[in-house]
């Protein structure tokens, strides 16, 4: 290519073979020296050329570079011609290195320049667009600051630039600044400036003064409508939208594709499913052609809600419209469909795209998530560490990371979870708040304290810790690793509570025995105004069957249903049957499981049995027989404890017949395991062999501990139970 423009160059030249050009001292060149890297021998004669054609001859190479190896090449030539101080070619090579990506080799260019000749404004404007459009807010500010104090003063080009960079940023006090530099310059009625000013008080959530400014505006085009309607679309407010949308019809102008864009999304973000799908169908009546931005927002409305047969009809009028081939809108399909668990229609329609992106990658990921399938997400994921499309080689981000960490998170998979979270932390991915939450609650449930503390110290150090997620997944953290103090600590200096920060402290307390302080913290609960749902009341049950508080067990279940007009679940039933059983009350528990709406389950029928053996009542153990006989379980739970319960009473037949029948129906039995974590080193005592091997093997591990723990196990005694399958438990006895 750079030869082919050489000898456009020739021939310009060669049009004035006797005469010199006059050449501005700072660009004068042969083009020998201009473009000896191309040809390995001078040419025949030096010709020199005017400044103008200089800079078309550049630019014109500059329009045509198709990768970044070339604008790389001119800028050697630029810096060899002397050329690279001209505010023109450098702000274009600054603009072509921006659209690769380029942002410190463009800041280089710029650097670059000397600063008598910065006052030319397109070349402010090319690097303050090169970082404002990559993300480097600060840094385009930090500009403006240097452009200020050297006494150059902004354009209505320059201007957009640093008040989207401050919207960005976040910050009212510095966006209002801006907007008095903007007043104090004369840019008042400016149609871009006050554009970008409506649009930086929208992302800021400042609708009132958007709307001051725009009444006071003289001239209004589409675009000043538009970010209107779509500055309360982002603050949740399709009432506002609504507002303006007919404001705009009334003055006589037509609204435009992009307007009905930001109306639905309006409605789709604040839940608004059926009103989103009405206007959409006042939008196919209109006439105006719907654009893929559309259809992509009335596509997760179908994700949203369940109308997958609305989502396939909508698909239908895409491979009719010929929307197939927008990147988004395919996205947005494989969304809902995998949202629906129609997963072999997402599968099938990620691998009919030719080039995927992030996002592609993420709805199939988030799709398998979704539905518990751990290792096809993974699968995917790494799928995607792997791919290399079109030579551009995908990464996965917080999103792809965050997905996979909370499905192996949520079926129970720790360890798993925490080893992908740890090579997240290898890749330098920074951890988000969803992330956070998953992580605390695999340490909830390992009861891993350490690395939880390590989590909370991250959470504040990356200014999480006030997140509603991480706050209550701290509180769970805590609470259920018996840190009473800590999690009350948390809670209590967290200036929102929703339910689930309740819920978690009065589940914290229960489940550890103490039925006081959980029902105390109810009351809390209600005087501070929160309702309570089926869940608090699930983890009131709970804690009153864990204390033995049966009077106020029965009077919780019953102000469920009278005062707070909640309909007993299974759950509830189960935590009654088993507050009941453990109190010894059988009949009465007995009479619950007979008479409740709902058909009882393993858990209730389990709760009822665990009952009758606490207490030694076959009676009610041989009603219950035939009722766990005719469920469908999946474990061995029932089976082991009516085997346990008859081989108690010395029925060795049925108690090895129960066995027999648990190993007959296929059902296995997960084996327990125990762990020793010290010195953030977690140490699982698996023993395998005869019993006598067994007994050796946990003499030597005992003795083992006692040596090299000897600090940690002074004043305690070590109790070692076979469990079975070569698993031993270790308990800590005081």
């Amino acid at each position: 290519m750079l030869n082919f423009a050489f000898d456009r160059l020739i021939s310009i030249s060669s049009q004035f073979p006797f005469k010199s050009f006059n050449v501005l001292s700072k660009f004068t060149c042969s083009i020998y020296l201009s473009c000896k890297h191309f040809y390995s021998s001078p040419p025949p004669y030096q010709i020199f050329v005017t400044s103008n054609e200089l800079l078309d001859f550049f630019d014109g190479i500059l329009r045509q570079c198709p990768t970044v190896l070339q604008p790389r090449q001119v800028h050697t030539q630029l810096l060899v011609t002397g050329a690279h101080q001209s505010a023109f070619l450098a702000a274009k090579l600054i603009a072509k290195y921006a659209c690769f990506g380029f942002v410190m080799d463009a800041r280089k260019v710029f650097d670059a320049i000397q600063v008598e000749d910065l006052e030319n404004l397109l070349l402010w404007n090319s690097i303050l667009r090169a970082n404002v459009s990559h993300g480097y807010y600060e840094y385009a500010l930090e500009l403006y600051v240097k452009m200020r104090k050297l006494g150059f003063w902004p354009d209505g080009f320059s201007f957009p630039l640093i008040i989207r960079a401050c919207s960005y940023m976040g910050s009212p006090t510095l966006c209002k600044i801006v907007h008095c530099h903007a007043l104090q310059m004369g840019f008042r009625n400016h149609l871009h400036v006050v554009n970008e000013l409506l649009n930086m008080y929208g992302k800021l959530g400042q609708m009132n003064d958007a709307f001051q400014l725009f009444e006071r505006m003289v001239l209004r085009s589409h675009v000043s409508w538009n970010t209107m309607v779509s500055g309360y679309a982002l603050n949740h407010d399709p009432l506002g939208a609504s507002n303006i949308f007919k404001q705009m019809e009334l003055e006589g102008l037509q609204p435009n594709a992009v307007t009905w864009t930001s109306l639905l999304s309006s409605h789709a973000r604040c839940g608004l499913y059926e009103r989103t799908l009405e206007l959409f169908k006042v939008l196919r009546m209109s006439g105006i052609e719907i654009s893929a931005e559309t259809l992509a927002v009335v596509l997760s409305v179908c994700a949203d809600m369940d109308a997958i047969d609305r989502g396939k009809e909508l698909h239908s009028y895409i491979i009719k419209g010929g929307y197939e081939d927008y990147l988004f809108v395919k996205n947005a399909l494989i969304g809902t469909y995998g949202k629906h668990g129609h997963l072999d229609d997402a599968h099938k329609l990620f691998f009919e795209i030719k080039i995927k992106n992030l996002i592609s990658w993420n709805a199939l990921i988030s799709s398998y998530a979704e539905f518990g399938l751990c290792d096809e997400a993974l699968s995917v994921f790494s799928q995607m560490e792997k791919s290399d499309d079109h030579q551009r080689v995908m990464r996965p981000n917080v999103i792809s990371w965050s997905a996979v960490i909370g499905v192996f998170a949520s079926r129970g998979r720790s360890e798993e979870s925490l080893e992908l979270f740890r090579k997240m932390q290898a890749a330098k991915v920074m951890a988000n708040c969803v992330t956070i939450a998953s992580i605390l609650s695999v340490c909830a449930e390992l009861a891993a304290l350490n690395l939880g503390k390590e989590i909370h110290g991250y959470t504040v150090r990356a200014l999480m810790d006030e997140n509603i997620l991480v706050v209550n997944g701290l509180i769970n953290m805590y609470m259920k690793c018996g840190c009473f103090k800590e999690g009350h600590l948390v809670f209590n200096n967290t200036k929102i509570r929703d339910l689930i920060s309740w819920n978690s402290i009065i589940g914290g307390f229960g489940m550890h025995g103490l039925g006081e302080n959980a029902l105390e913290t109810f009351d809390e609960m209600i005087k501070s105004g929160m309702k309570p749902d089926n869940i608090t009341f699930v983890v009131v049950l709970s804690a009153c069957s864990h204390a033995g508080l049966v009077a106020e067990g029965r009077e919780y279940f019953d102000r469920m249903v009278r005062e707070f007009k909640i309909q007993p679940y299974i759950e509830h039933y189960a935590c009654m049957v088993d507050l009941l059983g453990r109190a010894g009350l059988l009949q009465e528990a007995s009479e619950i499981v007979r008479t409740m709406p709902v058909e009882p389950n393993e858990c209730i029928w389990g709760a009822l049995l665990n009952s009758c053996r606490m207490h030694k009542d076959m009676d009610i153990t041989e009603e219950i027989v035939s009722h766990i006989l005719s469920l469908k379980c999946e474990g061995t739970g029932s089976y082991m404890l009516l085997s346990n319960i008859y081989a108690e009473s010395g029925r060795w037949n049925d108690s090895a017949r129960f066995k027999i029948l648990a190993k007959t129906k296929g059902l296995k039995k997960i084996p327990g395991q125990s762990w020793i974590e010290h010195n953030k080193i977690t140490e699982y005592p698996d023993f395998s062999g005869k019993y006598e091997v067994e007994l050796n093997a946990i003499l030597l591990f005992s003795c083992h501990l006692k040596c090299r723990h000897e600090k940690f196990t002074a004043g305690y005694m070590v109790k070692f139970t076979i469990i079975g399958d070569g698993i031993c438990t270790v308990n800590w006895m005081k």
